[in-house]
């Protein structure tokens, strides 16, 4: 009797856990706003395109330590610039920042507005040698073929910089005045850090006491294909940016022959060293922005992962060791350890008295550079390796942007307009964006890309066959031009 009374408990038990798991999944409304269809922004797609198409053809490609290479050909763009915007030139003020770094400024009608700060950058990324044959276009040809604009910067990040422009030039025409300041702050150097553009821009700013409404970069897209369960588009908005931090190992021992190895070897500490590190990462973090943005697309999923993510309650541990396993998804809840460079030995025969090695980490927002310093020292265990910061690109994670506030809202609802097919959800950056500069200087530093990208598109990006859709080009200038008018 005692068993089946057991039993029977377990049975309604887990009867009761099924009809919560039900009810819950079925409350689970969708979060997407309910935003009136409007027309579509008439767009000379072909003139648009060809613009942008002769702006690739400028070789912008940054050096981290030159900040004069490719002078020449910055030149040039600002040129192009110039002569394809000209009512955005007679307008706006505009400034060269430390050299070829640009800051426009569109001056609102309310002086007690706080502006609002569009970013992109003019620099872009080498042509990776030996690839130069696989391209179907010329990397730098800048041509408009199969609906395409092929070209080096047409995704990263030209094609952000001219569609603003172009959505500014057409309200210029059409008599529009924002009521917001606007500037447009565009970096040459951001592939190599930001620190000689977008770092000197937000001093700039800062000695002239500005305080921003929002701050908009480049960063998360619109994403077809990538979300298991999710049937629609997912538009993204970076609402944070994780940090960036490189330490350096180094370990001295006293050099021997390889006949006569001890106990103890600088490879051999070495070794054991970044083996526990990358065996014992930090510790996954779902809670805050990676489970907001999972509890956004769970009312939009169908089947498991619907019912899933809409029960953190219950499935909390099974998810977090799911997404855990996955590259992408591990890397949204955690602060990541990548093993880098090691260098050790310089001969087959000789035991090396050196051992170093390079550990980088990609912090998640509420971690900081003191944490994973401890959290080194803690794990390696050994006080003859020593640990310091590498290089000068150590930031920490940026704030997470107030997803309440009425600049969210703004591209949220601009995003729905334009793009009625997609739902839009917050998310987290990955990556390294020149809007970190800015971070202190507004409440909502948003970074997201109005363009749609599917699996096969995501190769591309520093890669090979870099292109924009003529449509999807437009899509962008509707954007921007719509955002404007919801937001400034």
């Amino acid at each position: 009797m005692a068993v089946k009374k057991v039993l029977a408990a377990a049975l309604a038990a887990i009867g009761v856990v099924a009809v919560a798991v039900g009810i819950n999944t079925a409350r689970s409304g969708s979060r997407q706003l309910v935003v009136a269809k409007i027309p579509s922004l008439a767009i000379d797609e072909a003139a648009a395109a060809q613009r942008l198409g002769e702006a690739l053809r400028f070789t912008t490609i940054s050096d981290y330590k030159d900040a004069d290479a490719n002078a020449a050909e910055f030149d040039k763009l600002h040129a192009h610039l110039q002569a394809s915007f000209p009512r955005v030139h007679a307008t706006l003020k505009r400034e060269n920042v430390n050299g070829k770094a640009l800051l426009y400024t569109w001056q609102g009608s309310d002086p007690n507005a706080a502006p609002i700060m569009w970013m992109a950058h003019q620099d872009v990324v080498p042509i990776a040698p030996g690839t130069e044959k696989s391209w179907e276009q010329q990397p730098f040809g800048g041509v408009v073929h199969d609906g395409f604009i092929w070209g080096r910067g047409a995704w990263d990040d030209k094609g952000n910089l001219y569609a603003q422009m172009e959505a500014i030039e057409m309200l210029l025409a059409a008599g529009y005045q924002p009521r917001r300041t606007i500037y447009l702050a565009y970096g040459a150097d951001e592939e190599v850090g930001g620190k000689r553009g977008a770092a000197k821009i937000a001093e700039l700013l800062k000695s002239r006491n500005v305080k921003l409404e929002y701050v908009l970069d480049e960063g998360l897209m619109i994403v077809h294909g990538m979300v298991p369960g999710l049937e629609p588009g997912a538009a993204m908005i970076g609402m944070a940016e994780k940090g960036y931090a490189s330490y350096k190992l180094e370990l001295d021992t006293a050099p021997g022959h390889s006949s006569m190895p001890p106990q103890d070897t600088a490879i051999g500490m070495m070794s054991k060293a970044l083996v526990a590190l990358e065996a014992n990462p930090m510790p996954v973090r779902m809670a805050g922005l990676p489970q907001q943005s999972f509890e956004t697309m769970a009312p939009e999923m169908t089947g498991m992962n619907r019912v899933a993510l809409s029960n953190f309650w219950l499935f909390r541990p099974m998810l977090e060791r799911m997404l855990a396993k996955g590259p992408s998804t591990n890397a949204l809840m955690r602060t990541t350890t990548a093993l880098t460079i090691v260098n050790a030995g310089v001969k087959d025969n000789v035991l090396p008295g050196t051992a170093s090695a390079t550990v980088n980490f990609r912090l998640l927002p509420g971690d900081t550079l003191a944490d994973v310093e401890q959290h080194m020292h803690k794990v390696i265990g050994n006080d003859k390796i020593r640990i310091k910061p590498d290089g000068d690109f150590n930031t920490e994670a940026s704030r997470v942007a107030r997803l309440d506030g009425a600049p969210y809202a703004a591209v949220n609802r601009t995003i729905r307009q334009v793009f009625p097919d997609v739902i839009v959800t917050p998310g987290l950056m990955i990556g390294a964006t020149d809007s970190r500069y800015f971070d202190k200087m507004s409440d909502s530093v948003l970074k997201f890309g109005p363009v749609r990208a599917k699996p096969e598109d995501l190769p591309r990006f520093h890669g090979t066959n870099e292109r924009m859709s003529v449509k999807g080009y437009a899509d962008m200038i509707r954007f921007y031009h719509q955002l404007l008018k919801n937001s400034a």
